[in-house]
């Protein structure tokens, strides 16, 4: 049995949508928690470049970047159930749109800055996630519960690991960012991962994320202000 590690922040959507993929897959490993102040002696010679989390350990070699950890795990554990479609096209759209959704739609410039800023920061993540939800109807099943139709997979991971900062920056800066009138299908599709037992059993609890969030957005607004 392969040994694997994973080093990562409880707090995190990108270590969450490892977890999730790891346990959906029925992957055993060790869960590593680590500090981003004080970071280990691990993390920075397993991730010398970016120095960040998540990282994967896989018999002893070391993995970073979430999309990267995911691409290999279904590549690894071939087992169902699968994150990915078999048909090559739809394995890059699929791929397309995690990449869109991790660039285009980031929380920090909104729950991070003030005024005209943030209020750029709110339309501009509006307006991304409209037209990912426009886009995405025409590649997808409709009439599904997740974005891979029955069973969540790749790109429900990615989305659905963000739901928690999601709800959390809606609460921070009072705006709901993911709605029901506006984007119905992107709202049903989390909806429905919210509701995964492997969803409820991985995800943070809210109230401590919240109270780590606002901690975080303190800290960063009293240093940008100085």
């Amino acid at each position: 049995m392969a040994d694997v590690k994973l080093h990562g922040l409880w707090a995190s959507p990108y270590s969450q949508r490892i977890q999730l993929a790891l346990n959906f897959k029925g992957v055993s490993y060790e869960w590593v928690e680590e500090d981003v102040q004080n970071k280990s002696e691990k993390l920075l010679q397993y991730n010398p470049i970016y120095e960040k989390l998540p990282v994967l350990v896989h018999d002893g070699k070391p993995l970073p970047e979430s999309l990267i950890i995911l691409k290999f795990i279904e590549e690894t554990w071939k087992n169902p159930p699968l994150l990915l479609p078999e048909d090559p096209y739809e394995r890059s759209r699929v791929r397309f749109w995690a990449n869109f959704f991790d660039q285009k739609m980031a929380m920090m410039p909104i729950y991070a800055c003030r005024g005209e800023e943030q209020e750029k920061a709110i339309a501009g993540f509006g307006e991304n996630i409209t037209m990912m939800e426009k886009e995405i109807v025409k590649e997808f099943p409709a009439g599904k519960p997740f974005f891979s139709g029955e069973r969540p997979g790749f790109l429900d991971v990615v989305v659905g690991s963000a739901s928690s900062l999601i709800k959390v920056t809606e609460r921070l800066v009072g705006v709901k960012l993911v709605d029901q009138e506006r984007t119905p299908l992107v709202h049903s599709w989390l909806a429905a991962f919210a509701e995964l037992g492997i969803a409820k059993d991985t995800m943070p609890d809210m109230e401590r994320f919240f109270a780590r969030a606002v901690e975080a957005r303190e800290k960063h607004l009293a240093s940008t202000s100085n």
